[in-house]
């Protein structure tokens, strides 16, 4: 039987794969070991090919990114001066709800920039 020769360029190719593969089975046994705490949520994620891959992991709080904690106001002056500035909005903006051709609610105003919040001077 003959003997295949292999250059030292597949070889280290092979190598190196087997290298990616120990260090990406290290890595992710190591992430799958640690605990959660309560409250916080991680999200480790590995990308890559055999020639080489990157990781990161995303950890916060584990709370609804959507909700935003608005503070309420301190006192009734300051009560006031809210609703004042809403009126003020509300008399410049003119926002009507009006529904598209699929049924959705969509909200439209009369005055440009009252989408983003904008419209009513300070």
């Amino acid at each position: 039987m003959g003997r295949v020769l292999v250059s030292a360029s597949r070889r280290a190719e092979t190598v190196s794969r087997a290298t990616v593969r120990i260090g990406a089975a290290l890595v992710l046994s190591i992430l799958a070991q640690t605990s959660a705490n309560a409250g916080n949520a991680s999200d480790p994620s590995c990308a890559g090919r055999w020639t080489g891959f990157n990781c990161a992991a995303l950890s916060g709080e584990a709370n609804n990114p959507y909700i935003r904690l608005v503070p309420e106001p301190l006192g009734d002056n300051e009560r006031a001066q809210f609703a004042q500035r809403d009126r003020r909005w509300v008399d410049h903006c003119h926002p009507v709800v009006q529904y598209d051709r699929y049924g959705v609610a969509r909200y439209r105003y009369t005055a440009t920039g009252c989408e983003f919040g904008l419209g009513a001077a300070e």
